[in-house]
C-alpha cells in the first residue's frame, strides 16, 4: 500500500537516505510516486508543497515525520481522542482471519479507529472504539470493499474509557459488573470501559486500591 506525505520544506530526492523519527530508523524511499487521476508516475525529486506516495511496509502512521539524518525534530501529530462508542467485531467468515487482521490493523494505523481486545485473548474478535458512530459504518464498508471481509458487529453499551494506573491485586480478580469491562490496547495497556460516568466511581469504590485516569490526547 501507499502512504502519502507532503513535503513541508527543502527538497526530496529519490533513493536518498531519510530518517523516520517515530521508529528511529533510517530508510531509502526508492519509488516515490505522484498521482494524477488514474495515472502514477515515479518521480526523482519533489519540493515543498508537493504530495508524494511511497511504499508503506506497515510502519507509517498519520502524523509521522520523515527528515534527513541529523535533523532530529518532528512536527506535532494529528490528535487521537478517547473513543466514545464501542462495538464487538469479528469476521463472518472465519477463513478470512488473515484479511480481517490486516484490515483492522491498517485502518487503525490510519487513525480512523482504535482497537482493543479482551486480556489473554487473540485477535479473532476485537473491540473497536470510535469517536463518532459514522466511523463504525465507514469501517464496515471499507473492510468489505477493500479487504473482502464482511463483519459481524455488535454495538456495546459503553461510553467512557479509562486507563488503569494502579491496582494492588490481580486484574482478573477485579469486581466488575455488567456496566464495565476490562480491555487491553495494542500497547499492552490495561483499560476499563464503562457504561456511564457514574459507573467509574462505583467501580473504583467496589475495588479498593483501583486508580484509573483518562486517556491523554495523543498527537503522534
Amino acid at each position: 500500500r501507499l502512504a502519502f506525505m507532503r513535503i513541508c520544506s527543502g527538497q526530496f530526492q529519490r533513493d536518498a537516505e531519510y530518517y523516520h523519527v517515530q521508529t528511529g530508523k533510517k530508510m531509502r524511499l526508492s519509488q516515490p510516486q505522484q498521482l494524477m487521476a488514474s495515472e502514477r508516475e515515479i518521480v526523482d525529486e519533489a519540493y515543498a508543497g508537493d504530495i508524494i506516495g511511497v511504499f508503506d511496509p506497515g510502519i507509517f502512521s498519520i502524523g509521522d515525520t520523515i527528515t534527513v539524518p541529523g535533523k532530529k525534530f518532528k512536527f506535532g501529530g494529528i490528535p487521537t481522542f478517547a473513543p466514545e462508542h464501542f462495538a464487538r467485531v469479528s469476521a463472518k467468515d472465519s477463513m478470512k482471519r488473515k484479511q480481517f487482521l490486516k484490515g483492522t490493523e491498517q485502518i487503525a494505523q490510519e487513525g480512523a479507529i482504535q482497537i482493543f481486545k479482551l486480556p489473554n485473548s487473540g485477535m479473532e474478535e476485537v473491540i473497536v472504539g470510535v469517536v463518532g458512530v459514522l466511523q463504525l459504518e465507514v469501517f464496515q464498508y471499507r473492510m468489505k470493499n477493500e479487504y473482502g471481509v464482511e463483519l459481524r458487529m455488535e454495538t456495546l453499551p459503553y461510553e467512557e474509557i479509562r486507563v488503569i494506573d494502579e491496582y494492588p491485586g490481580d486484574l482478573s480478580d477485579l469486581n466488575l459488573g455488567s456496566d464495565a469491562e476490562l480491555l487491553e490496547d495494542y500497547r499492552g495497556r490495561n483499560l476499563i470501559v464503562f457504561s456511564s460516568y457514574w459507573a467509574i466511581d462505583f467501580t473504583c469504590r467496589r475495588n479498593p486500591g483501583l486508580k484509573v485516569s483518562e486517556i491523554v490526547v495523543q498527537e503522534g
